[in-house]
């Protein structure tokens, strides 16, 4: 076989092997179709995203509807720990809704729960001033501890004691 013969044959074969391929893509195509349904990997993602998601929430107090809606990371912060600010003039339940129902609401470390009168009863034949001076500088008692300012140092003394009175009436 000469060299030009050569030539045109294996140009010939490489021509229809690029046509095979090709076709062969276009059959490809035609047969595989579209990629999986963008619903399919949405639902795909959240279910990825419900496998990760952390297994807890670390929350203190009622979020006011409003404030849970706002994107703004203030809010969110305002939410969690309430600022001087708002804590200014409030009255004893908004006070203890905000900073003192974490460990009044569930009994955390010994707290006594709210409407508790068991509880409260020796607690209040203290008296008020006892009940006050404990929640602004803290205690440390057999039963549990109580962490300065209930751990909102941003409280005024006046709204901690809002708020104990407010958990005073509560438990009579």
């Amino acid at each position: 076989m000469t060299d030009r013969a050569f030539w045109k044959s294996f140009s010939g074969l490489i021509a229809a092997l690029v046509a095979l391929a090709v076709v062969l893509f276009i059959l490809a195509q035609m047969v595989g179709g579209k990629p999986a349904k963008p619903v399919e990997a949405t639902a795909d993602a959240k279910a990825v995203a419900e496998r990760i998601k952390p297994v807890g929430e670390v929350t203190v107090g009622v979020v006011p509807a409003e404030k849970v809606t706002t994107t703004s990371s203030n809010a969110v912060m305002e939410a969690i720990i309430p600022s001087a600010n708002a804590a200014a003039g409030a009255d004893g339940k908004k006070i203890y809704d905000a900073s003192c129902m974490a460990c009044h609401a569930a009994g955390v470390a010994g707290a006594p729960k709210l409407g508790d009168k068991a509880n409260w009863a020796p607690r209040i034949a203290q008296g008020t001033d006892k009940l006050h001076t404990h929640a602004i500088k803290g205690f440390q008692g057999k039963a549990g501890m109580m962490p300065p300012k209930g751990g909102n140092m941003s409280l005024k003394d006046e709204d901690v004691k809002a708020a104990v009175d407010y958990m005073v009436s509560q438990s009579k």
